[in-house]
Order: C-alpha cells, then sequence, then structure tokens
C-alpha cells in the first residue's frame, strides 16, 4: 500500500471513529453540558399560591447552580391542568418543568373525563419538593373559634368554602370534611388560591381549608384566623393550633409538591435535576424558606417519588369513592 493510501485510510478511520464518538456524545455526556438556557418552572396557578411560592423557592437555588435563569411561568386555570397540559406536550428536553401536586397529577384523571393528557404516561417524575398541612381558616367575622363550634354553625346556618378549583385538593378535603362532620358547606370555586384568600380576607366566602404557604402570612398578621390544621400531628409554624383529627378522628388533610418533566426527558438530565433539587432542599436557607412559608422539604429519587404517586392514586381514589364526591 502506498504511503498516499495508507494517509487516506488512516484519515477515513480517523473520520468514521469521530463521527462514531459524536454520535455517543449526547447519551454521555448530556447532563454535563445542559442547561446551556434558560429553564422554565410552570406553576398552574397565579402569584401567591402555594405551588407559586414553592416554585419560586426552588428556582432561586436551582439559578444558582445552573448558571442559568430559572423563571416561573404562570399559566393558571382548571386546577393547574392548563399547565400540566403544556408540560406534557413540551419538548423532552429538561428545559419546560411542572411545579406539580395533587390537583394535577393525581385528581385531575377522576376530575375531567376529557383530561388532555395522561398523568402516568406524559410525564417524568423528577422529585418531591415540599409537603404542607391544609389549614382550616376563617374570615375573621365568623364566631367560631374551634372545630367543633365550627361545625355547630355550619349546621344552622350553610357557609361558603373557596377553593383553588374543582378538582383541587382543597375541594377534595373540604368535601371529605363535610362527609365526615355533616357541615353543611357551599363550593365556591377559584382560578387559584390567591384570589380565593383576597376574598376570604374580604368576607366574600367565610372559610378556606387551603395549603400552609398561602394563608400562613395572612394568620400572622391577624388577617385571617386558623382553627385548625389538617396535619397529622400540629406544625411547627402554627405550634397553638390544634389538628382538625383532634376533634374528628382519624381526619386528616395534606397537600404536596413536586417536580415533573416531560415524558421521554433523557434518563441523565432528570437525574441532574433530581441531584441538585435535592442539593437544595439540603442546603439551610432553602429549607428554613420553606419551612417559614409553611411547608416541610421532602426530597429523594425519582423512582420514590413515582410509587409515591401510584400510592396517591389509589388513596384519593378512595376519599373520592368514599365520600361521593362530585366534580360539577
Amino acid at each position: 500500500m502506498s504511503i498516499r493510501r495508507r494517509a487516506l485510510v488512516g484519515l477515513a478511520g480517523a473520520t468514521l471513529g469521530g463521527l462514531l464518538a459524536a454520535s455517543a456524545l449526547p447519551v454521555h455526556a448530556q447532563a454535563q453540558a445542559w442547561p446551556t438556557k434558560p429553564v422554565k418552572i410552570l406553576a398552574g396557578f397565579p402569584p401567591g399560591g402555594g405551588t407559586d411560592i414553592t416554585a419560586r423557592i426552588l428556582a432561586v437555588k436551582l439559578s444558582e447552580y445552573w448558571g442559568q435563569q430559572v423563571v416561573v411561568e404562570n399559566r393558571a386555570g382548571a386546577s393547574g391542568t392548563i399547565a400540566a397540559d403544556m408540560v406534557a406536550k413540551a419538548p423532552a428536553d429538561g428545559y419546560t418543568l411542572l411545579m406539580g401536586l395533587p390537583n394535577s397529577n393525581v385528581v385531575a384523571q377522576f376530575a375531567f373525563p376529557k383530561l388532555p393528557y395522561d398523568q402516568a404516561k406524559d410525564f417524568a417524575p423528577i422529585a418531591l419538593v415540599s409537603q404542607v398541612s391544609l389549614v382550616l381558616t376563617l374570615y375573621t367575622g365568623v364566631p367560631a373559634n374551634d372545630v367543633k363550634t365550627f361545625i355547630a354553625l355550619s349546621k344552622s346556618k350553610q357557609l361558603r368554602y373557596a377553593s383553588s378549583g374543582n378538582g383541587s385538593v382543597q375541594h377534595l378535603s373540604t368535601e371529605a370534611f363535610k362527609h365526615v362532620t355533616g357541615a353543611d358547606l357551599q363550593h365556591i370555586p377559584y382560578k387559584g388560591s390567591g384570589q380565593a384568600v383576597v376574598d376570604l380576607i374580604a368576607g366574600q366566602v367565610e372559610l378556606n381549608l387551603d395549603t400552609m404557604p398561602t394563608v400562613l402570612q395572612h394568620i400572622k398578621a391577624g388577617k385571617l384566623k386558623a382553627i385548625a390544621v389538617g396535619a397529622k400531628k400540629r406544625t411547627v409554624q402554627l405550634p397553638d393550633v390544634p389538628t382538625i383529627g383532634e376533634t374528628v378522628p382519624g381526619f386528616e388533610a395534606t397537600n404536596w409538591y413536586g417536580l415533573f418533566a416531560p415524558a421521554g426527558t433523557p434518563r441523565d438530565i432528570v437525574a441532574k435535576i433530581n441531584a441538585d433539587v435535592n442539593r437544595a432542599l439540603a442546603s439551610s436557607d432553602i429549607r428554613t424558606r420553606i419551612i417559614d412559608t409553611g411547608g416541610e422539604p421532602q426530597g429523594g429519587t425519582s423512582e420514590e417519588f413515582a410509587a409515591f404517586l401510584r400510592s396517591e392514586i389509589v388513596r384519593n381514589g378512595k376519599l373520592i369513592k368514599d365520600a361521593n364526591i362530585k366534580f360539577d
């Protein structure tokens, strides 16, 4: 073989090897290169609710880790399912994420017969971010300061309760409360907790059973009256407020927030985001901010989060059936 031919063969081999290496690069090095542009976290409710608050707390730290802006976009409506649908249909590249919750990622399949996405197939669970207690909160003019008096009052006069929409955790939890106590409560759905709380403070509705991050600052400011928390145990944020279960044995009302990507997002990108979310949740400043706003930092693997979601579907399906909850 001539020197020229050997050189051409060697060049061809080098070129082929380079192409093979390049084709393998995205699989191996994708997460190392990601992100190369801003990342969006969609929140399915207006600013001021627990979903929005939790997303913004996390976004600050992830921006710091990634050297890219992490932007929270509020796409409110239909109990969070509008935002969820947008993420389900987004490119599976990790640049569009969802701060999900039971409304959009567990209960929606029961509440909306024509749901435009499949909760089980259209998302890649990344990490459970926070769990929060719901708080039975009253307009300050309601003449009740404890659960027993409140139930008696509601039986003598129908009271209006706000929620962040049909199929929301607030809706389900309050309907379950009605079922077990016989309270006479009329549902007034909103597009999100932010406006619901504004109307509660103004006395347009008498109560809500909402997430602690949404109502805590207003309770501390004396604008709302907290008579019970939905957690199994009294909370560190409101240690003097009893649990609903102390009056209604076995009753529990909690919520959670978790991060999702579109199904098909490369596993190494999901793993990178999961690792950085866990890193953020372990940091003292993020833990403090979540706790101060009423949450309980979580974390864990994406597989653990997926298993948790499956158990939540079973639990909520039973609750809906037992309480005969309707989503009209």
